[in-house]
């Protein structure tokens, strides 16, 4: 069983900059990939970024430029930089694993960034 535990969100405003970050329980060299989703109200839950167990990043297009995923293996966490953030950017903010073929989800953080 594998849990994870986002924090890090918050209110800020746009042009301003957050780092996530995501613990998780055992180590994350197990997990094929980790990934960070979010979800506005009234909206489909959408990529943000992922890493994969060899250090490979993929980015959505809108946050390209902007957010930074790494990773910290001695501490078993997943971090996102965010940085020049929107309105756009408002929503809820889950980490995401996938560990031998199971997903795992986060309890979610949410982050608003006021105009």
């Amino acid at each position: 069983q594998v849990q994870l535990v986002e924090s890090g969100g918050g209110l800020v405003q746009a042009g301003g900059s957050l780092r996530l970050s995501c613990k998780a329980s055992g180590s994350i060299f197990s997990a094929n990939f980790m990934d960070w989703y979010r979800q506005a109200p009234g909206k489909q839950r959408e990529l943000v970024a992922s890493i994969r167990s060899g250090g490979g990043t993929d980015y959505g297009d809108s946050v390209k430029g902007r957010f930074t995923i790494s990773r910290d293996t001695s501490k078993n966490t997943v971090y996102l930089q965010m940085n020049a953030l929107k309105p756009e950017d408002t929503g809820a903010y889950y980490c995401h694993a996938i560990v031998r073929l199971v997903d795992y989800w986060g309890q979610g953080t949410q982050v608003t960034v006021s105009s």
